[in-house]
């Protein structure tokens, strides 16, 4: 366990904009950020996090918490491990008992899978340094491709031995299970035996976005005809190839920085520019590019570069991946590197400055770029022609803003020497062709699909009912944490009756502060919270600001459980989707609620009290029906008064409102 001491420093240490900048490219937005959700995939920014406030919010998927709430969402960490990765950020020392061998036990598989991985990345990488073969053999090799001391140790880079199960029993001896080593590949388990997966391999540990070890890629070094030169760790429930690039961990500030990255193929291309000074670089490890990937870039620039080899004989395969980037709404250029060269070479063999004039100089728009390779094929054919330009036009209908797919159309037909209008034609068939295959793959297997001209009735949406109550709730859970230790001037209500018997509400000024104003109103009324979160939230805050007199919303959501701090900071960011929206440049002006603070917590409470009283109404009508006629005069005089109540309550509200 943590000590609470430790989970403290950390939270009042940690910056949630800073942490959440490693992954999340945020702009300044008032005294917010707003950036791309990471939980989903989207163009427009919907996420948002509040320095003040320390926590954030994501309006498109609903997620939201603060700084430990983040990283298990988006790392998938416990809540000890999100708290463990913050403390060694911030050079926060880790106060914690010592773990019996039941909890150890007790970790989930997914925690132990990541232990093993990140073991085998230690391994390896003592092997490299520290026995004979390893550096005869592994570090002979990487320091041939010029990496330094300094490079093979911040890539963490290894050998494994060429031996059948020297991995696999040293992990076995250090008391690492057999079913956790083969779930993560790095052994294989055939009846009795295991073997070593990438043994003779010099290793490269791929890595997440927050530095956790997934999986590992292992290049072969002696000459082999049956064996790949490359081999990758297989699917794990921690490692999805499709899902990772390979020094996303190393590169993610420098792209956000740079406002570009760069996209390369191998391992060794990433490390040579990473050596030579360029960091904003990332790669595919080889296997075709994926949405996931590109999204895992979109979080952090819009702008990518992809760079071929010199002589890469599937570039034209890759103008696959070039459609996905513009299909992600992302800005798109490409670089290749003269004829013999590609990235590790050419980052290796010239300097930082050459190297970032030549990136810079040949660096083409991927329109460009395209119709100088494929207008090679097509030379002096006019079918040829004809089909480079559609395969243009069709990859200017993956991007999703219509002024660039505008500007890029008027770029084609000059490129090419054809009109805007054929252009433009062609296009508009394209979109129209790829609307109806969405509506046809979204109707398959539907068999009420309309025919043509067939009538159809447009079903009534039913409209969803409001909670009233929960609304209520959530509204005084919010008035509690923004404004509870603040002191304002309340007009008291206090019940009355007139010469003619009627009910009143006599005002009363009285100076209270809004936490002790709302619980002392409702404890009057002998009102409980119908929502059992609501209910346990309010019963902390009211606690909190007893005990302390102020909410400190760091150290009060630092005590939370995970869940009750989400569900606060959704309460307490609602009010962000104004920002985001940018209404005030639209000339639409939301009051602010410090503006009359007073005013919305009597209103909160005279529509709580209207509403609870407007319940209990119905409870007695329904009496009524099932009681004597002894018992209904009683019920139908309690009706009488409720609504008398209810209605110089409603007469109240009206005047406030």
């Amino acid at each position: 366990m943590i000590s609470r001491t430790t989970i403290d420093n950390v939270f009042e240490t940690a910056r949630v904009e800073e942490v959440i900048g490693d992954y999340v490219q945020l702009k300044k937005s008032g005294s917010n950020f707003k950036g791309l959700s990471p939980f989903t995939d989207e163009r427009s920014p919907s996420f948002m996090v509040s320095p003040v406030k320390q926590i954030w919010k994501d309006f498109s998927s609903g997620k939201g918490g603060n700084v430990v709430a983040f990283l298990m969402e988006h790392e998938h960490f416990t809540y000890p491990e999100a708290i463990k990765y913050l403390a060694k950020k911030y050079g926060i020392e880790i106060e914690e008992t010592v773990q019996t061998d039941e909890q150890k036990e007790a970790a989930d598989t997914r925690e132990s899978l990541y232990l093993v991985s990140e073991f085998a990345k230690d391994h390896f990488h003592h092997t490299l340094l520290n026995t004979d073969l390893g550096k005869a053999i592994g570090l002979s090799y990487f320091k041939e491709r010029g990496f330094t001391d300094e490079t093979i140790k911040e890539f963490q880079l290894g050998y494994s031995l060429d031996e059948w199960d020297a991995f696999t029993s040293h992990a076995i001896k250090k008391a690492y299970k057999l079913e956790f080593l083969e779930q993560t590949g790095l052994s294989i388990v055939k009846g009795e035996k295991q073997f070593d997966r990438f043994k003779g391999r010099v290793m490269f540990p791929i890595q997440s976005m927050s530095g956790r070890t997934l999986g590992f890629g292992g290049r072969i070094l002696k000459t082999d005809k049956k064996a790949a030169k490359y081999l990758n760790s297989p699917e794990s429930d921690i490692y999805h190839k499709s899902k990772v690039l390979y020094g996303i961990y190393h590169a993610k500030q420098s792209i956000a920085k740079e406002d570009n990255c760069f996209l390369v193929e191998g391992y060794t291309d990433v490390i040579q520019f990473y050596q030579r000074g360029v960091k904003n670089v990332v790669s595919s490890s080889g296997t075709a590019l994926t949405s996931e990937q590109i999204r895992l870039v979109n979080r952090l620039t819009k702008n990518i570069t992809v760079l071929f080899d010199g002589d890469a004989a599937g570039l034209r395969a890759s103008l696959r991946g070039i459609d996905l980037i513009l299909e992600q709404g992302m800005n798109v250029r490409i670089c290749t590197f003269p004829e013999g060269e590609d990235p590790d070479s050419f980052a290796k063999n010239n300097t930082l400055e050459d190297l970032l004039l030549f990136l810079e100089e040949n660096a083409q728009d991927f329109i460009q770029f395209k119709a100088s390779l494929l207008a090679t094929d097509a030379k002096n054919d006019p079918l040829k022609k004809a089909e480079t330009i559609r395969d243009m036009v069709e990859s200017i209908a993956k991007i999703p803003d219509v002024i660039k797919r505008e500007v890029y159309i008027q770029e084609c037909a000059r490129i090419m020497d054809i009109s805007e209008e054929v252009l433009f034609n062609t296009l508009a068939q394209i979109l129209q062709k790829d609307k109806r295959d969405a509506n046809r793959n979204a109707n398959k297997g539907k068999t009420d699909t309309p025919q043509p001209f067939d009538v159809v009735k447009t079903p009534k949406i039913k409209a969803k009912k409001v909670d009233v109550l929960w609304e209520l709730e959530r509204k005084i859970i919010e008035l509690l944490l923004l404004y509870g230790d603040e002191e304002q001037d309340f007009e008291d209500l206090l019940l009355e009756s007139d010469e003619d018997g009627k009910i009143i509400l006599k005002p009363e000024m009285v100076t209270s502060k809004v936490f002790e104003k709302i619980f002392l109103d409702l404890q009057d009324d002998e009102v409980e919270f119908a929502n059992d979160e609501f209910k346990e939230v309010y019963y902390d805050i009211i606690e909190h600001l007893n005990q302390k007199q102020e909410v400190q919303l760091t150290s009060f959501l630092s005590q939370l459980e995970p869940e009750k701090s989400a569900a606060i900071s959704t309460i307490l960011m609602d009010d962000e989707k104004y920002i985001l929206h940018d209404w005030e440049r639209k000339e639409i002006y939301v009051k602010k609620k410090e503006q009359g603070i007073s005013q919305m917590v009597s209103e909160t409470i005279l529509n709580l009290r209207r509403h609870l009283i407007s319940q209990k109404i119905t409870e007695l009508s329904t009496s009524v029906k099932d009681n004597t006629d002894a018992d209904t005069k009683e019920f139908m005089q309690s009706i009488i008064d409720y609504q008398g109540l209810k209605y110089v309550l409603t007469e109240k509200l009206r005047r406030v409102l």
